[in-house]
């Protein structure tokens, strides 16, 4: 085997996290696992918590042991969710548990009783005091706040409860957001919510890469049909983002650096800075990385040949086109996966 076509090649910034589930990326320096816990109260928002939760397992499917995760009951029985599905938490909730977690949060719903015993006040000071960073689903920044320790916080509720928080909160700014990360508190007031909180709580820990990576796996089934557009995924300057979208718009036949610089009323130097400076690479690479990322869309989810793929790509020969493949994913692309059914 020709020893050039799986020499690895690292991704840039602005590519890598579309591709993370492919490149079996383990830092040099490997994170300790953060040990998550969830409190499911009676009728809590299912749907909610099955949204920060698919952010955390699916960070784990990316790189292996970032994250632990356990439900808890205020007693030893199942849990019936709004949705009517009954839940048997891992464990009832006691003081011991403060010794396992590094977040614990609070998941209440719709019609979930705002009503909170002693044992849980004590219980989530206690948290509190040890350094536990502390969340709240729909609801859920109630119970917190009941037991003080929203006090100069900004977080946000479900807008059913805005009045009841109120009465408990007057330290606290309660915001009409859909998510709120204040330092080592964590609060959402939707399904949607929850997961951007999560996201938002992982992107802190980890980098960047990661949490697109996340993004791209949960959607799969938009990818699958329509490509997702980079230029709106990432934060760069007017001009950059002019470019970008021209590279997107021609990857069957790629671009001239110069080219792209008339396009947008820069110098070639000028576009050199603006990628250096705003994605950490050069044009020619991202270009590279552009067409090789929806190359490998293009092999696993439509049924065009390997030749249709490389020259939709802007790849000049099979033999070009299986050395860069190879160079970034670590096999040909022959070998790739068809997900097609």
């Amino acid at each position: 085997m020709d020893r050039t076509l799986i020499e690895r090649r690292q991704f840039s910034t602005g590519m890598k996290g579309k591709n993370l589930r492919y490149l079996k990326d383990s830092p040099a320096d490997p994170a300790p696992m953060v040990r998550t816990g969830f409190v499911l109260l009676e009728h809590f928002s299912l749907p909610a918590f099955t949204q920060a939760l698919d952010a955390i397992i699916t960070a784990n499917l990316l790189r292996a042991d970032l994250f632990s995760s356990r439900t808890y009951g205020l007693s030893e029985g199942e849990v019936i969710s709004d949705l009517g599905l009954v839940i048997r938490p891992d464990a009832r909730i006691d003081p011991s548990i403060i010794d396992e977690l590094d977040l614990l949060v609070i998941c209440g719903g719709y019609r979930t009783e705002l009503k909170i015993g002693d044992e849980l006040v004590s219980l989530l000071r206690a948290a509190a005091n040890a350094g536990i960073t502390l969340g709240g689903l729909w609801n859920g920044a109630w119970f917190l706040a009941s037991a003080g320790l929203l006090d100069g916080y900004r977080c946000a509720i479900h807008p059913e409860h805005r009045p009841a928080l109120v009465e408990v909160a007057r330290a606290a700014q309660i915001t009409s957001e859909p998510w709120v990360i204040d330092r080592d508190r964590l609060t959402a007031s939707s399904p949607a919510g929850a997961f951007q909180m999560a996201l938002g709580w992982i992107k802190g820990l980890h980098d960047k890469a990661l949490v697109e990576g996340i993004e791209d796996i949960l959607a799969f089934e938009e990818s699958r049909y329509r490509r997702i557009k980079p230029a709106q995924n990432i934060c760069v300057s007017a001009p950059l983002r002019e470019v970008v979208k021209l590279m997107d718009a021609n990857l069957e036949e790629p671009l001239e650096l110069e080219q792209l610089a008339v396009f947008v009323g820069r110098s070639r130097r000028q576009l050199e800075r603006l990628f250096k400076e705003q994605l950490g690479t050069t044009p020619q690479r991202y270009y590279l990385e552009l067409r090789i990322t929806e190359a490998r869309r293009l092999l696993q989810h439509t049924e065009l040949s390997q030749v249709d793929v490389l020259v939709a790509c802007g790849f000049v020969s099979p033999s070009h086109f299986s050395k860069c493949y190879s160079a970034y994913f670590g096999y040909r692309p022959s070998k790739e996966v068809r997900l097609i059914k």
